[in-house]
């Protein structure tokens, strides 16, 4: 990261020194009803110079335990850095997050459309603009998102393998895991990493839902990783990781050999053995009771939480080789 900051950062055209408070309008578009959509980006300027970093959210906007991560970091004053520059973002896809919805209005997945145009589809035109009117005086990104709609992940960081920077920055944030992970061609993670933007992406619960323990795994984090660049200010506390992150070289998924009513007896965070079983699947007639049975040794860090499942569903994500 560099160590030559700037007194005066632009973010959306205007300029901000240093010591500024400030709440600028990212407007996106309008409804129907010529109503502005409007996207709040919070900035938080030290007096001191330092690093800049983003903290963003809800690229998806069923995603809201990540909006509840960021909400955090505001409410509680932890956005308030001792040096350098702290951004919140905490819902970039504002309409879905108003319509209950994953996508945007034109059914695009705005984590498929960057780096965007400015004259392409709405999703695009919002992608570009991230890009390139907020993205170019940040220095690190901490982006968070969930699993889907029943699937439940274990608090983890996904970062690309061979990056010291990014591994060390990820056994800093402290969450239970790290996955390796190749950027998804088009996604906001390729388009920063292009950009020479390091960039974390914390995954933790499902879309649809905030989990106490999962915003605090990500709260957390955010302390550690504004300490490490001694920007956490002094009334904050940044809290040692309650268990030793875990890197993981390669998982797989456990699916469903039939169909039927599902139950997971096995909680999240495990550590199962082969034969382990893992939950059930019954039918409701009483005919059918299957075990679904490990056949790996390692650690679940995803459950399907719903309660029907068909042959062939993904639903517990074991960890088969952790780096030793």
């Amino acid at each position: 990261m560099t160590t030559e900051y700037k007194d005066i950062i632009t973010i959306l055209g205007q300029e901000i020194p240093l010591g500024t408070s400030k709440e600028i309008n990212f407007n996106i578009a309008k409804l129907h009803t010529a109503t502005k959509i409007e996207v709040p980006v919070i900035v938080e300027r030290s007096k001191k110079p330092g690093p800049t970093i983003l903290f963003s959210a809800g690229i998806h906007g069923d995603e809201i335990n990540g909006v509840d991560i960021v909400r955090q970091l505001i409410v509680k004053k932890i956005n308030k850095p001792k040096r350098g520059t702290i951004i919140c973002m905490p819902i970039i896809n504002i309409f879905g997050f108003l319509n209950s919805s994953r996508d945007f209005p034109d059914g695009r997945d705005l984590n498929r459309m960057f780096p965007g145009y400015p004259n392409g589809s709405l999703a695009s035109r919002v992608a570009f603009r991230l890009i390139n009117e907020i993205i170019p005086d940040v220095d690190f990104v901490v982006d968070f998102h969930t699993g889907g709609a029943s699937r439940f992940n274990a608090a983890q960081i996904r970062i690309i393998r061979n990056e010291p920077e990014l591994e060390e920055m990820a056994k800093v944030f402290g969450a239970p895991f790290v996955l390796y992970s190749n950027h998804i061609s088009k996604s906001f993670r390729s388009a920063c990493y292009q950009l020479g933007k390091p960039i974390l992406l914390f995954e933790g619960g499902k879309s649809f839902y905030v989990d106490n323990n999962i915003s605090k795994v990500g709260v957390e984090g955010a302390k550690r990783i504004l300490a490490h660049f001694d920007m956490l200010n002094s009334k904050v506390k940044a809290n040692s990781p309650k268990m030793l992150t875990i890197f993981v070289e390669e998982s797989q998924w456990l699916r469903a050999k039939k169909s039927g009513m599902f139950k997971a007896l096995m909680p999240i965070h495990s550590h199962v053995k082969v034969d382990d079983v893992l939950g059930q699947i019954t039918d409701p007639y009483g005919k059918v009771y299957h075990e679904v049975k490990s056949t790996v040794d390692g650690y679940i860090i995803n459950v399907n939480e719903a309660s029907l499942v068909y042959q062939g569903d993904a639903l517990f994500h074991l960890t088969t080789r952790i780096k030793s």
